[in-house]
């Protein structure tokens, strides 16, 4: 792959950097995250020589890398311990089926309770026919 050159600012201030022909947008994302920084820097503290701009910048944002690095580490440990408490788990036998009784109402019995509902029915068309009458 050819080089190129490719124009950054950061802390107000233009550099000519050169890099790999597609790999432009990773020297860009780069260098905005310094840039974020150094306006950081800028607004705090006003003009500063170039040098340590870019020094503190660089610092600040590997604050920054070391504190997520950390973060990472932790959370991949957590990561490990839930991964050993799920192959623990699924090391270990299924449960026995539970045995579930359904009760279940004999046809004959439904039978007799629909005629009682439709004798009480009857009734109660008979009663509000005589109090109506």
């Amino acid at each position: 792959m050819s080089q190129m050159e490719v124009e950054i600012k950061i802390g107000g201030r233009s550099f000519e950097v050169a890099c790999q022909q597609g790999e432009e947008q990773y020297l860009l994302s780069a260098a905005q995250l310094l840039d974020t920084e150094a306006q950081v820097l800028v607004t705090q503290i006003g003009r500063m020589p170039e040098a340590r701009m870019l020094l503190m910048a660089g610092l600040m944002l590997a604050d920054k890398t070391a504190g997520l690095e950390e973060r990472l580490r932790e959370t991949q440990d957590k990561l490990k311990a839930v991964e050993g408490e799920l192959a623990e788990v699924k090391a270990q036998p299924a449960p026995a089926p539970e045995k579930v009784e359904v009760a279940v109402i004999p046809d004959d019995l439904t039978d007799a309770l629909a005629e009682i509902a439709a004798r009480a029915e009857a009734l109660a068309n008979t009663f509000d026919e005589a109090q109506a009458g």
